[in-house]
């Protein structure tokens, strides 16, 4: 996926973030750190260009929420949270950049609730590529792309890699666990 069609399909999934018809001044959009902040900030741009309003958004890392990252993280590389408003009775959409085995989203959702009760949370993601290890689903996906365990969804972002791209790579060997 080029940048062309990534930014098709953030507006797809902004359209569709719209057609559900929340009321705009109850919903917010938080970003799953890292690319997730970056495609929630796109798709709230988007909404507030068909909108008419300003949401707003949010910055949430999971690492310390994680169930694995005493064994995956040596040394756990914690990034910011940065949710300044209040989610109690929000609508949060979470937006996150590839769903796998649902670990990181379970994490995401034990660390928005130790910021409050939202009304509702629901997932947006630019990349569904299945094997879920746990029942989580996404309400709005960009593409659903059947892939391997031993296969990776990267994306690429400008504001980190100078550049928007997707791309399925195979993993190195001594890579894989």
């Amino acid at each position: 996926m080029d940048g062309h069609a990534l930014d098709l399909t953030l507006t797809r999934i902004a359209h569709q973030i719209l057609e559900r018809r929340m009321p705009l001044d109850t919903m917010c959009i938080v970003g799953m750190q890292t690319r997730g902040v970056y495609l929630a900030r796109r798709i709230a741009a988007k909404i507030n260009a068909l909108g008419g309003m300003t949401l707003k958004t949010g910055v949430l890392d999971t690492t310390l929420y994680r169930d694995d990252y005493r064994i995956a993280f040596r040394q756990p590389q914690v990034r910011v949270t940065d949710i300044p408003f209040d989610i109690n009775g929000k609508n949060v959409v979470l937006v996150d950049d590839v769903l796998f085995t649902g670990r990181t989203v379970r994490a995401a959702l034990d660390a928005l609730m130790d910021h409050g009760r939202p009304r509702t949370i629901q997932l947006a993601v630019l990349v569904d590529r299945g094997h879920r290890e746990l029942p989580i689903r996404a309400d709005y996906v960009g593409e659903q792309i059947t892939t391997s365990p031993v296969q990776e969804v990267a994306l690429k972002v400008s504001e980190i890699d100078g550049e928007d791209s997707l791309w399925l790579t195979e993993i190195e060997e001594g890579d894989a666990g």
